[in-house]
Formats: C-alpha cells, sequence, structure tokens
C-alpha cells in the first residue's frame, strides 16, 4: 500500500473502502483513539455526504478533488487536531452543533448534566435557566429546544465564541428564547437578576493536569475553557460564591465536574448552608459528573 491516500496503488484503486481502511490503519498508528470512526467521518467530509452514504458507495473510486481534500484533513487528524475542528461541527444531545477552536468541543459527558437540567425545568411552566460559560451554546441550545417554555440566558467570557453560540441558536430556531450575553461568570447580570435553574460546565482542569491531557485537547481546544488553577476549582468555587445571589427560592445549582472534584465540590457546597445537601449525578460511564444542589427554603 502507497503511503498516501492521495497516491494511487499499483495493485487497486483507491475506492471509498480502501481508503477508510488506509485511513483507520495510518490514524490508529498516530494515536487516534476513534480511528475508524475518525476516518469516516473525515471521508464523509471530503465527499460531501452523510457518512452512511460511504457504504452504500463502498467500492466506488474517489475523484481526484476528493482524495486532495482527503489527504490534507487525514494529514491534519494525524497531527492531534480534533475531527470536531476539521469538519466544524459536533452533534450533542441529538442536535448538530457549529464548533470551532474558540469554543471548546461538546461532549457526550456534558449530556448528563443537560438531562439533569431538563428534569429540574419539568417543575416549572416557564423555566428561567442561566448558562455561565456557554461556549458553543450547546447546554443552553438543548435546554431551548427541550424545554419549549423555557427563558434561557447564557453567559460567556469569550466574543468569538458567543458568535458562535448566536449561530447556532439560529440555525436550531431559539435564537428568540436564549439571550446571550459578554462577560465574567455572573458580571453581565442586573444585581436583581433571579432564575429557577443555574447550570455550568466551567473549567476544571488543574493546572499541574493540562500536559497529561490527549494532544487533541491540550494542543487545540482553548486553555480558557479548560484550565481553573492549582485543584481545579478556581471557576467552580466562585459559582458556587455567586450563583445563590441570583437564584430564586428552591432554585437549583448544577455543575459539571472531574470524577475525582466530587468530595470537594458537595464540601464547598454544603459549607455555605445556603443550599440543601448536595447530591452527586454520574454520567453513562459511571464516573460521578455532575453535583447538583437546591437553595434552602427562605
Amino acid at each position: 500500500m502507497s503511503s498516501s491516500p492521495n497516491d494511487r496503488p499499483a495493485d487497486a484503486a483507491w475506492t471509498v473502502g480502501k481508503i477508510i481502511d488506509w485511513t483507520t490503519a495510518h490514524l490508529k498508528k498516530h494515536g487516534s483513539e476513534t480511528p475508524r470512526l475518525d476516518a469516516e467521518i473525515l471521508l464523509a467530509q471530503a465527499r460531501n455526504c452523510p457518512r452512511i452514504q460511504l457504504y452504500v458507495h463502498y467500492h466506488e473510486v474517489l475523484t481526484d478533488d476528493e482524495r486532495t481534500v482527503m489527504r490534507d484533513l487525514v494529514r491534519r487528524r494525524a497531527q492531534a487536531e480534533p475531527v470536531a475542528y476539521l469538519v466544524g461541527h459536533r452533534e450533542f444531545f441529538g442536535l448538530d452543533f457549529r464548533v470551532t477552536p474558540d469554543v471548546l468541543i461538546p461532549r457526550p459527558e456534558t449530556e448528563t448534566l443537560v438531562l439533569e437540567l431538563l428534569a429540574a425545568a419539568r417543575s416549572y411552566d416557564m423555566p428561567r435557566i442561566l448558562d455561565v460559560g456557554t461556549g458553543s451554546g450547546c447546554i443552553a441550545i438543548a435546554a431551548a429546544v427541550n424545554a419549549p417554555g423555557a427563558a434561557v440566558t447564557a453567559i460567556d467570557i469569550s466574543a468569538p465564541a458567543l458568535e458562535i453560540a448566536r449561530a447556532n441558536a439560529s440555525h436550531h430556531e431559539v435564537a428568540g428564547r436564549v439571550t446571550f450575553l459578554e462577560g465574567d461568570l455572573f458580571a453581565p447580570l442586573g444585581a436583581n437578576a433571579a432564575f429557577d435553574i443555574i447550570v455550568s460546565n466551567p473549567p476544571y482542569v488543574a493546572d499541574g493536569e493540562m500536559q497529561k491531557l490527549p494532544a487533541d485537547i491540550r494542543q487545540h481546544e482553548p486553555p480558557h475553557a479548560l484550565r481553573a488553577g492549582p485543584e481545579g476549582l478556581d471557576v467552580i468555587t466562585q459559582l458556587v460564591a455567586g450563583a445563590r445571589a441570583h437564584l430564586a427560592p428552591k432554585g437549583s445549582l448544577l455543575i459539571e465536574i472531574s470524577p475525582e472534584q466530587s468530595t470537594r465540590v458537595v464540601a464547598l457546597i454544603d459549607e455555605t448552608k445556603e443550599y440543601e445537601p448536595a447530591r452527586v449525578i454520574k454520567d453513562a460511564s459511571g464516573s460521578e459528573r455532575v453535583v447538583a444542589s437546591r437553595c434552602r427554603s427562605q
């Protein structure tokens, strides 16, 4: 087999199937944890078709233009560039979101946070929801789509991220029910702004853990959306301290965490004496992923 999917081997044409097989082996050698899936997604991008169509045309020969596009995508993926950035979108909670290097890539673990958010929202006819650190807008938009009565406010410190989030809200036709604000944590809110649910997937990677992250995360995703001080708790501590001023009576606080932080985050919440005892929710893999609590009755 030749060394590049842009070169035709002597014994066979570069069909869809052969490209997938070659790319899978190549990306596996370069450290991809999901080389087959990566190969299929990139080839679907190069051919401008749904991924399922690859198997309908499994024996079809790629055009020269398709091979050129695919070669560049494979080269970049082999250098640890995330697939989501290469193709410009990522599926989350059954919805398609535009992503760029300005925003953290939505992850399946965060769907646990959305499920808990929607469960809390069912207690209200028109829940007021605040998403702090919205990034691509995936949490806020998933909430707006799945809780049609909700009024959602989404905050981010990054103007480029908010541009992506607004585009995603428009794409999913909820722009009229999601208000985007630029600023740090609760700073853009008025003093009397109150919400039934405050949710956040904040930065929670400890400074010393940054270099241990996979190369695609460490080298390409926005560090300000990951790094959070010596213990990874700097932003979470500020969230817990600031949320109470903006929660309605019996309002819920939901925070995504790294599993090893659960005991400390529960303690941070319980130490305030302003919340009911915090509980920890596990994600689909069994890892402790979300800490949830409600304000005590006033």
